[in-house]
């Protein structure tokens, strides 16, 4: 279970991040009491782990006492505007109830006919040039379609679903707080409906950067799990999963790790200041590699420098 940003770890072979995992399964087992299930936000830096989380979260959902469908859905940058989003989920929906076991045989030729038709459910003589138009058109084809999903194949069988969106960021028609803010508008409707479909996403750190304060409705609604370097206790827990009963002081190993690392589940770290670089990179290079994700300021003139790629990234912007 060697670390890999571009992959992210299967559920069995996950580790740490045990605050989350107990966070979200007090809200499954609330959501058994209530009828209504929370909404959560993955947030953190690329290669921190976010996916590998969602996907976890996922596989939680398989515990018979919470009954709940997971639909997983990786959001790219060719799902180009909201009503392609919305199709995209309906088809991950279809394909969740499709392989479910707990739906009996007879329901899978109707969800065939569902996932085929449902398109008529929406506006296909849309403006396109109208934005907010498009934009909410793809909100009624969800609101229409899900609502007729839960009738019809989610609630015979289950306690509700939960849709894992990775990548959210890559959705940003028109801007990212407006997808926020749709995306919020659209499940908290399924909820005052009586309809337990909620979301959990993830994201970039600043996804909610852009919003005017932390007490509007696109930032309430969610759970925000806000992903950090491991801590030693969970760097020691990876040591145990990979080396197993190897005749190694894990404990040792687990500090050597951390020192290396300094907590990021994938790249080798290094503290530094910029003084040496000043002359030969431009200040802008420290703010690209910020945003990136590959530098991290963590006090006056001191920084955090995550390796390989940071070599790659100045070979790039010469």
């Amino acid at each position: 279970m060697l670390p890999e940003p571009n992959f992210p770890v299967s559920p069995q072979e996950f580790v740490g991040r045990k605050a989350h995992l107990d966070e979200f399964a007090e809200a499954l087992r609330y959501s058994t009491l209530t009828g209504r299930m929370a909404s959560f936000a993955v947030l953190g830096d690329w290669g921190i782990g976010k996916s590998s989380l969602l996907f976890k979260l996922a596989a939680s959902c398989a515990d018979s006492n919470f009954r709940m469908l997971p639909v997983t859905l990786s959001l790219s940058n060719d799902i180009s505007d909201y009503m392609k989003f919305a199709e995209a989920l309906c088809d991950r929906l279809a394909h969740a109830l499709l392989t479910s076991d707990s739906l009996a045989a007879r329901f899978r030729a109707e969800i065939e006919n569902w996932k085929l038709s449902r398109i008529s459910l929406g506006a296909l003589t849309i403006d396109r040039h109208s934005q907010r138009y498009f934009l909410s058109s793809g909100s009624a084809l969800l609101r229409h379609a899900l609502g007729e999903a839960w009738d019809r194949f989610i609630r015979p069988a289950y306690a509700g679903a939960i849709f894992f969106l990775d990548d959210l960021h890559n959705l940003a028609t028109p801007t990212v707080q407006d997808t926020a803010l749709i995306v919020r508008d659209q499940f908290q409707f399924f909820g005052v409906e009586g309809i337990n479909l909620s979301v959990c996403f993830s994201a970039k750190p600043d996804y909610f950067s852009g919003v005017r304060s932390f007490a509007e409705p696109a930032v309430r609604f969610y759970n925000k799990c806000t992903l950090e370097p491991f801590s030693l206790e969970e760097t020691t827990e990876f040591v145990g999963a990979v080396f197993g009963s190897a005749s190694l002081d894990h404990q040792q190993l687990a500090e050597w790790l951390q020192r290396k690392t300094l907590g990021h589940p994938y790249f080798v770290a290094t503290e530094f200041t910029p003084g040496p670089f000043a002359q030969k990179f431009p200040h802008q290079y420290f703010k690209r590699l910020a945003k990136a994700g590959l530098l991290t300021r963590t006090g006056r003139g001191r920084y955090k420098l995550y390796h390989p790629l940071f070599r790659e990234f100045l070979r790039r912007t010469k």
